[in-house]
């Protein structure tokens, strides 16, 4: 587990999983290539890639943590630092890898 992840404790004996929070499965899927579409509440130009409030950046997470990403930008490598308070959505081009949220179950006598 990595500092910044949600745990859902464990019965005795049983095992820790990760909650499916979106920072925990954007670090699941660290060096994955997508589309990251984030809206803002001002109309500021950000970058070739805004329209209005609306930043889509091409790229890759790089990290991720529970208030925030950083995603590098395939064809600048720029690299963005974004709230996650702004994000709206991700598309993965060859699908990504979700957290497994599946509890194991009690043992039947």
């Amino acid at each position: 587990m990595t500092p910044s992840g949600t745990v859902t404790p464990s019965p005795p004996g049983g095992r820790q999983t990760e909650e499916s929070y979106i920072e925990n499965i954007l670090r699941a899927n660290i060096g994955v290539t997508g589309t990251f579409y984030f809206t803002f509440p001002v109309s500021e130009t950000l970058s070739n890639e805004t329209r209005g409030n609306v930043l889509r950046v091409r790229g890759a997470v790089i990290q991720a943590g529970r208030d925030h990403a950083v995603i590098r930008e395939a064809n600048t490598n720029h690299v963005y630092l974004v709230p996650m308070i702004y994000f709206d959505y991700a598309r993965f081009d060859d699908g990504f890898k979700y957290i497994n949220t599946s509890r194991p179950r009690p043992q039947q006598r």
